[in-house]
């Protein structure tokens, strides 16, 4: 049986259920990443009998009723209560507020957690109702080291077939993992997640619009150039909605111009970074050409940047460019990331001269591994 990687978010849910406060942990993530697979070790390693767990997929009438009766079990049993696939009960984000503030009137809250598959439905259902009284903790797709621990993924590999774990069994058939990837990933989240439960106009165009973004890794494309792709009519904001949808989906990812005018920067053209570098490798499915590899290379490290969670934007003034700016507080960095392909340093001389504070760090795949152990640490450190 293979050994069970400690994913990060573990850490971090170990941390929360620590607290006395005993708010509502709730886990957001990709689909396919192993959140309950990982959450149902943990209950055995951290509680040994001392939990109730349960999933609203697996009853048939998943209501507020339901919820109610499963809070009151799990009250008066003394145990911590474990609830997937929280976003199939129907009013469950209204119910669990009502819940944890009767049983914080009555000095009676213990250990909750949620999570579910449908990320952008927890989200909603967290800021409609649970503000204050929740605390997020968030998945992420795998990255290099925890897929060549897993899986024995080379970096190579891991640039086309990373981020789904549940994929990578089928890397030496391309066909198969191409398909997997598109029905029982992608295909789910845009079906399941998105369409069935928001309001999307168009929905041919909304799927044209994925597998065109996918195709840009780590390129800036303005709105307008971006409809002139598509096949179908439609205007700028509703590119806009897509590119939201697909980034509360941990999709896609759209950053903003660095700019010192907050207006500059709503108004830029959003540079595209795929959260996995699979969803690229789906446009490609052959050997990469350097300028491919590069691509696939810079929107990985994109996606790494994202997770520390801190303000992420790229860079462009005419013809100079730096490929990410981190701002944390007061500090600025300016990340060029190099992959072999060849890079104009005009870029970099700019963006140094117009914010002589920031710090210029340099990303290779040499010392890729040191970045991604703590991406913040290894920016602290340059």
């Amino acid at each position: 049986m293979r050994k069970l990687l400690e994913l990060p978010f573990l850490r971090d849910l170990e941390k929360g259920l620590d607290r006395r406060d005993h708010v509502i942990q709730a886990i957001i993530g990709p689909r396919q990443v192993g959140k309950t697979t990982s959450v149902l070790d943990f209950i055995e390693r951290r509680f040994s009998g001392k939990a109730l767990y349960v999933s609203a997929d697996q009853v048939f009438n998943s209501d507020v009723n339901w919820l109610v009766s499963t809070w009151k079990q799990a009250e008066s049993e003394k145990k911590a209560l474990f609830i997937d696939e929280i976003q199939k009960v129907e009013g469950w984000s209204e119910g669990l507020k009502k819940l944890w503030d009767d049983a914080k009137r009555r000095k009676r809250l213990f250990p909750c957690v949620i999570l579910g598959s449908s990320s952008l439905e927890i989200q909603k259902g967290i800021s409609d109702s649970l503000t204050g009284r929740h605390r997020l903790i968030r998945a992420f797709h795998w990255n290099y080291e925890e897929s060549k621990k897993g899986y024995g993924l080379t970096f190579d590999e891991y640039l086309k077939f990373g981020g789904y774990p549940g994929s990578y069994a089928y890397r030496d058939d391309l066909k198969e993992w191409s398909g997997y990837v598109k029905n029982s990933i992608i295909g789910t989240v845009i079906e399941k997640d998105i369409l069935s439960q928001r309001a999307v106009r168009s929905p041919s165009l909304f799927r044209q619009a994925f597998d065109i973004l996918v195709s840009l890794p780590a390129q800036e494309i303005s709105f307008t150039k971006l409809l002139g792709h598509l096949q179908d009519k439609g205007n700028v904001e509703l590119v806009k909605h897509y590119l939201h949808l697909y980034e509360g989906a941990f999709l896609i990812l759209g950053l903003n111009k660095f700019s010192d005018s907050i207006i500059r920067t709503r108004l830029s053209s959003p540079k595209i970074v795929p959260m996995a570098p699979a969803l690229y490798y789906l446009t490609i499915q052959s050997n990469f050409s350097s300028e491919e590899r590069g691509r696939a290379f810079e929107a990985l490290v994109g996606a790494q940047l994202a997770r520390t969670q801190e303000d992420l934007y790229y860079w462009r003034d005419r013809n100079d460019e730096v490929d990410y700016v981190l701002r944390r507080g007061k500090s600025v960095w300016g990340i060029e990331v190099k992959s072999g392909r060849r890079r104009r340093t005009a870029g970099i001389q700019a963006f140094s001269k117009r914010f002589p504070k920031a710090v210029i760090v340099v990303i290779t795949p040499e010392n890729y591994p040191q970045f991604e152990k703590d991406p913040l640490k290894f920016l602290e450190e340059a």
